[in-house]
């Protein structure tokens, strides 16, 4: 592709030759003499010296390094649509494959590209465009919208209901049981039915081996423009608002509501029945006790403002010379009671 071309669909301007093709997108450290690359984050101006990528996009103020450049009002943005033109994925081939299993009653729309391997249950109804890939299994009395794509492995429950342009990474499961146990006076554990179903509204991607349970009774539901990383967990009954971001390893107990473009960091846990409000900011390997007023930056456990969380953080890496201070001080003024010896931070 000709690097006028790719700066026209960028909505920028070349500096160098126009003309120069262009095989691939890399970082600057990995490009070769066909590639382009980008900086949008300062610490990584100091590689443009030794790039060897043909063209980079970058924003207006930073120098030219030596090679082509694409010149861009905001680079990530440049960067996210010069993914697309780059973008080569791997479907299924066009109709349903015959090592398919496609139950009679099921409804597959045109278009679909339905692997060996998959199982499509009874009652089922899938909409235009399907990409489905080997191992697949959908179960009974489900509904799924149009361009739906699901990687291997994926399992979606029976009576789940997703909208369009839903896409799932490999190994997601949509409506296992709930974690739902009564333990018995007598001994033993009562599995509780889940009866529930999960809602998926159009245009969520969720991420590897993600998991998200159906209700007890009601809907667990992820609302339009969710994504979810890999590796999370959404309990039973769940309700997670419009364009909210968690990442990888983050989890949810039963009844928590998240509003709308809320954002977790890796690793963050919220215990159930929680209300946490729109545009709601969670740092990494944070967890979760309490409600979460509408636009809060949280981090922490239990949760706290950011801001006092920092200064915490801050304050554990001097409590070991705090510790030396007070036994130098306790020495000297001889109420240390012998402890001083050999004592932790000495």
């Amino acid at each position: 592709m000709r690097l006028a071309d790719i700066a026209r669909l960028l909505d920028g301007s070349v500096e160098g030759d126009p003309a120069l093709e262009i095989d691939d997108l890399q970082p600057l450290d990995e490009a070769g003499p066909r590639s382009l690359s980008f900086v949008s984050n300062q610490r990584y101006l100091g590689m443009l010296k030794t790039t060897r990528a043909a063209a980079v996009i970058l924003g207006a103020g930073v120098e030219s390094p030596g090679c082509a450049v694409v010149r861009v009002a905001n680079p990530y943005m440049a960067f996210a649509l010069a993914l697309g033109l780059f973008d080569r994925p791997v479907d299924p081939p066009a109709g349903i494959s015959p090592g398919a299993h496609v139950a009679p009653t099921a409804h597959v729309g045109e278009g679909a590209r339905i692997a060996a391997g998959v199982v499509i249950g009874e009652n089922v109804t899938i909409g235009a465009r399907a990409r489905l890939h080997p191992g697949v299994v959908i179960y009974p009395e489900t509904t799924i919208g149009d361009d739906f794509l699901a990687h291997a492995n994926v399992v979606v429950r029976e009576r789940v209901r997703i909208g369009s342009r839903v896409t799932l990474g490999p190994g997601v499961v949509l409506g296992g049981d709930g974690f739902g146990f009564l333990p018995l006076p007598g001994g033993g554990i009562f599995k509780l039915p889940q009866i529930g179903t999960v809602v998926v509204d159009d245009d969520v991607e969720i991420g590897a081996n993600t998991t998200v349970d159906r209700a007890t009774i009601g809907t667990t539901r992820l609302a339009r423009g969710v994504k979810l990383d890999n590796l999370v967990m959404v309990a039973h009954g769940c309700r997670i608002g419009e364009e909210t971001m968690l990442a990888g390893q983050s989890g949810l107990a039963g009844s928590t509501i998240i509003g709308r473009r809320v954002q977790f960091g890796g690793q963050v846990g919220a215990a159930g029945h929680l209300e946490i409000g729109d545009d709601v900011r969670v740092a990494a390997k944070s967890g979760i006790d309490n409600d979460v007023a509408a636009g809060s930056v949280i981090g922490g456990y239990p949760e706290m403002d950011i801001r006092l969380w920092r200064r915490i953080a801050a304050a554990v890496q001097k409590l070991p010379e705090l510790l030396r201070r007070v036994r130098r001080i306790e020495r000297t003024l001889g109420t240390d009671g012998g402890a001083g010896k050999g004592g932790a931070g000495e």
